[in-house]
């Protein structure tokens, strides 16, 4: 049976090229600095996102810890949005492996106000923590993409201040198809950016962290404290490889069948979707209204060969990948009409 897997872009499974890339990849112990794969992938990296050097890292939390752990002094806080992924999803990781304090503001859509990230920066007192980083997201986990001036404004303060900037960019390239733009064009407002290679890039395992070449020396040795330091890795990195120079000229494509669902979904009576916000692939409606349980709808769903999540804040999500296309989208508007009896 072919499922249609709207859960999440992190679902995808390697295409027929990067499972042959894979195959025939030339590999080494990577941390002996032995893998031709895996160096590859990370001066490739380093060059695409506009940054001095690399470092292949097991997933994107991981890359945000470890740019974390590698940024800060235990103890230091880190300014960042109350919304964004490395406070929602990661699991608490800050406290645990970097030893930091989280000081959480809020946004709109996902957008921190410049001026009030200023007025968060600590100064100088015995009784305060040191203002150890700044981080961003783009695109955002609410699936929009945040404006290059508004991570101007960010950046210009945090230089001001003489403080590092990360981005969580795991859907980077997303944002730049988006907007338009050069990914080097967002990644010049931080010092250093994770971004994934699976989720709507396709390959199976693993995330880059970029930076300076004095930050990714430090942050290979964190790497290898936290576990990341991997043997014959160049399997994974020539999946990356496919990942970074194929994968990114199509995700246009995802982000049209995300727009077409959520026009489809807003036909739908008592299903309410904010098309402003679907700038990349992702879907949030509220379907309240409906009176329909979203467990339930989970269940149905299932049955007709539809794999979905349940509800979170009263929200629900669908989002498009490159094993989803236009004809499925129809199909899943069609089964939710069923299902909705509508």
């Amino acid at each position: 049976m072919r499922w249609i897997d709207l859960r999440s872009d992190t679902v995808t499974v390697p295409t027929d090229a990067m499972r042959e890339a894979m195959y025939r990849a030339e590999v080494g112990d990577d941390v002996y600095g032995d893998d031709p794969t895996v160096k590859k992938l990370e001066e490739y990296a380093a060059e695409l996102l506009g940054k001095e050097a690399a470092i292949f890292v097991p997933s994107g939390t991981f890359g945000n810890q470890l740019a974390l752990f590698t940024h800060c002094k235990r103890g230091d806080e880190v300014i960042l949005s109350d919304d964004c992924h490395i406070v929602m999803h990661e699991v608490g990781g800050a406290s645990v492996i970097a030893g930091v304090q989280l000081r959480t503001l809020a946004t709109h859509k996902g957008e921190m106000n410049p001026e009030e990230v200023a007025s968060k920066i600590r100064g100088e007192d015995i009784h305060y923590p040191s203002t150890g980083l700044i981080c961003l997201e783009n695109a955002h986990s609410n699936g929009r993409v945040i404006s290059l001036d508004n991570m101007k404004g960010v950046w210009e303060i945090a230089k001001r201040h003489d403080i590092p900037v990360h981005l969580d960019g795991a859907r980077v390239f997303n944002a730049a198809v988006a907007l338009e733009v050069d990914v080097k064009e967002i990644t010049k407002y931080c010092d250093s950016v994770m971004c994934c290679l699976s989720k709507g890039l396709c390959a199976p395992v693993g995330s880059i962290l970029a930076g300076s070449k004095v930050f990714i020396d430090r942050a290979r040795k964190g790497r290898k404290l936290m576990g990341g330091g991997l043997r014959q890795t160049g399997f994974l990195a020539a999946a990356g490889l496919v990942a970074l120079r194929d994968m990114i000229k199509r995700l246009k494509e995802d982000h049209d069948n995300a727009l077409l669902l959520g026009r489809e979904l807003s036909n739908i009576p008592g299903i309410r979707v904010n098309l402003e916000d679907i700038h990349i692939n992702m879907v949030f409606f509220d379907m309240k209204e409906t009176g329909y349980d979203s467990d339930k709808l989970v269940e149905r769903f299932l049955e007709r060969g539809i794999k979905i999540n349940p509800g979170e804040d009263g929200m629900m999500r669908f989002v498009t990948n490159y094993w989803v296309s236009k004809e499925d989208i129809y199909h899943v508007v069609a089964v939710m009409r069923e299902v909705l009896g509508t």
